[in-house]
Order: structure tokens, then C-alpha cells, then sequence
């Protein structure tokens, strides 16, 4: 008989606390006039409850997907590299083309006009096919490169395969099992901080922090993608030798603490403060202000942000949501996003070298980047006419 999920047991423990908050605020109402972003707002809570659904559910479709697309396992692992391939040498060819057309070739960016043009000149629009292609084969050369590597890393460091390379026999007892707990918390810390550092990782974890509000219902707020991502191995702990069952439960206690993190109702819990993960340490956690951003990523434990520099205390009241919201409730919109902006940032990208930028650093580059690429404001444009 398979062992009960303990996150899933603890769904009635979540219906009741977020009832239990929604009561305490009615019994501490917001002064007149005020927005608290820490009370329930109804269609928030319906797309973060959706979400955390979605999260559920939506892996039992992808995950056999995945599967059939981890190169040197399936035929699918194996079309997906040469689909790489090809759209890595398409790219290229049309990134070569480009820079000669651009050095003087026979042939003008589209929609432009020689310098030495008369005035005035009528231009007729025409479709610039060899960036439309060099666009398409830029996404479809990253996007596949990037989920072969998924693919491939989830194979080679699955927990299953761990435990057979394990130098170490399954250790069983109460210092195996928090070893196990501790050693969750320090991969989670990890996994976390490249979360936000990583474009690639922030496209998932983004649907977190995607909602404006900040309650208990927040934390249910979770992503659909996650194995379209390269992580720090939890199958780690296999390697150490501790059990299977231990290395669930790891999971499932780290979940579940993070839970009650969520609120504005505790403001502090003194002393504890400076060892644990709070609700105020993650409060912090989820301001888009600039002192708040990609800070405090620990679980349990707030000391790995203590120890490796990430640390940051609540001070000025927390902004939650993004540095740019996107102002909708739509749960494609929430689950999507970020990598719909990311694929647009990789086909306008003008080098392999900004392409996997946008990829794998971090969103500030990105941002910053997209801006640096952008046309000057005030450079003209043609316009086209019928005809």
C-alpha cells in the first residue's frame, strides 16, 4: 500500500486556516479608506486557488511527455536534437546573411531607405522573410536545446538512479530522517535563489509571486512548468543515503511550513525570528522594491540566507507583486507570461550569446537588455503604403 502523501493530508488544515484568516480579518478590519493587500479579494483567490490545482494536475500530462522527449531514451529524445540542430544552423546561415546585408549586400533591411534617397520617397512594405525566419529558428534552436538539457539532467539525477550510485547503505532512524528534512532545506534554499537569478527558473516560479495580494491563499499560488527546468537535484539526499520515504516526508514538511508564511496577520514571532523562515522574512521575500528583490529564499531555516548573503529584514512596508504586473487574473496569462516575453526577447535577439542571455540569466539582464536592443525612440520609420 503506497504511503499517504502528507501535503495532500493537509489540504483540510489549509481549507481551515485560510478560514480562519479570512475570520480574523473580518474581526480586524482595514481602516476606512485602506487596501490592505493582505486581505481576500475574491478573484485573486480564485486564480491562486486554480493555480495551485493546475499544479497538481497539469504534471500528469507533461511528465510522460517529458519522458518521450529525453534524448538517447526515445525516438522523441532523439527528433528533439535534430530539430535543435537544424534550427541551430538555420539561425545561423540567416544570422550570416544578415550581417552582410547589413555590410552592404545587395539587399536593405526591410522598411528603410538608402542614405542617399531623395525626399520625399514613397515606400512600399514588404516582408522581411529572412528575419522572420531567423526569428522562428532562433526560438524553436533555444526552446528545444533547453528542454533536451531538462529532459536529460532529470534522467541522469533522478533520486532512483542516486540510490544505486549511493556509496552508502539506506540509513534509517531520527537522525537520518532530519538529516533529511536539513538537507531538503539546503537544496530548497538553492533551487529557490536560482529561481529568481535564472530567467529560465523565475519563467516558472514568476506565478508565484504573480499576485498582488498576500495571504494564506498565496501560497497555493503555484507553478505548472516545473519540469521544463534544470535543478538543483533533490535525488542528492539519495546519495547520501538516506531513504526514499524519508526524502518524501523532507518534501512534503518543507511544503507545508511554507504555508503559514504566507500572512500578514503574524507580525513577528521574537526570537525564533533569527533562526526560522516567518511570515515577515517572506513578506520581504515577495516586495518587488528594489531592497526586497531576490532576498531571503530559505524554507525552514532563514540561516542559509544568513550565511550565504541573501538575507535582507522587513522594514519599509512590502510592495507585493512584480517590478512590472501584469494585471490580470487570467490563468494562461499567470502560467504563461514570462515565457512568452522571453521567446520574443530570443527572436529579436541579434547573437547566439544574447539568445541563451535570455535564457539563462537573470530577469534584470533581460530587462536591461531588451531595452539596450530596442530602436531609439526617435529613430524614423518608414511607412508603408498600399498599393
Amino acid at each position: 500500500m503506497a504511503r499517504p502523501d502528507l501535503t495532500v493530508l493537509a489540504i483540510p488544515a489549509y481549507i481551515g486556516a485560510m478560514g480562519f484568516e479570512f475570520w480574523w480579518q473580518r474581526q480586524h478590519p482595514a481602516a476606512d479608506g485602506e487596501d490592505r493587500p493582505g486581505d481576500y479579494e475574491l478573484n485573486d483567490t480564485i486564480a491562486s486557488l486554480s493555480m495551485g490545482i493546475g499544479s497538481l494536475v497539469v504534471p500528469l500530462a507533461t511528465a510522460p511527455l517529458l519522458r518521450r522527449l529525453t534524448p538517447g531514451q526515445s525516438k522523441g529524445g532523439t527528433a528533439l536534437l535534430a530539430v535543435a540542430a537544424a534550427a541551430g544552423v538555420t539561425t545561423t546561415i540567416g544570422d550570416v546573411l544578415r550581417s552582410r546585408r547589413r555590410q552592404g549586400g545587395e539587399l536593405p533591411e526591410a522598411g528603410t531607405l538608402p542614405s542617399d534617397a531623395p525626399e520625399p520617397v514613397t515606400v512600399r512594405s514588404r516582408v522581411d522573410a529572412l528575419g522572420l525566419m531567423t526569428s522562428g529558428s532562433a526560438v524553436a534552436a533555444v526552446a528545444s536545446s533547453a528542454v533536451a538539457a531538462a529532459t536529460i539532467w532529470a534522467a541522469q539525477t533522478s533520486a532512483t538512479r542516486l540510490t544505486r550510485l549511493s556509496p552508502f547503505g539506506m540509513r534509517t532512524g531520527a537522525a537520518s530522517y532530519l538529516l533529511g528534512i536539513a538537507a531538503w532545506d539546503f537544496v530548497y534554499y538553492w533551487n529557490h535563489r536560482l529561481a529568481h537569478e535564472s530567467r529560465w527558473m523565475w519563467a516558472v516560479h514568476v506565478v508565484h509571486h504573480s499576485s498582488e495580494r498576500y495571504n494564506l491563499s498565496t501560497a497555493l499560488r503555484q507553478p505548472v512548468a516545473e519540469g521544463f527546468t534544470m535543478v538543483v537535484p533533490y535525488g542528492l539526499l539519495a546519495l547520501m543515503g538516506i531513504p526514499p520515504r524519508y526524502i518524501e516526508d523532507a518534501r512534503a514538511i518543507n511544503l507545508i511550513y511554507q504555508f503559514w508564511i504566507h500572512t500578514e496577520a503574524v507580525r513577528s514571532i521574537g526570537w525564533l525570528e533569527k533562526v526560522l523562515n516567518t511570515p515577515s522574512h517572506h513578506r520581504a521575500h515577495h516586495g518587488s522594491q528594489r531592497q526586497y528583490l531576490d532576498i531571503n529564499h530559505g524554507s525552514i531555516l532563514i540561516l542559509w540566507d544568513k550565511l550565504f548573503g541573501t538575507f535582507e529584514p522587513e522594514v519599509e512596508r512590502v510592495r507585493y507583486g512584480l517590478t512590472r504586473n501584469i494585471d490580470t487574473f487570467n490563468l494562461g496569462t499567470i502560467a504563461t507570461h514570462e515565457w512568452r516575453d522571453m521567446a520574443k526577447d530570443i527572436s529579436t535577439a541579434p547573437t547566439w550569446s544574447d539568445r541563451f542571455g535570455f535564457l539563462l540569466r537573470g530577469p534584470g539582464w533581460a530587462y536591461e537588455r531588451r531595452e539596450q536592443l530596442a530602436p531609439p525612440a526617435n529613430e524614423p520609420v518608414a511607412t508603408p503604403v498600399a498599393g
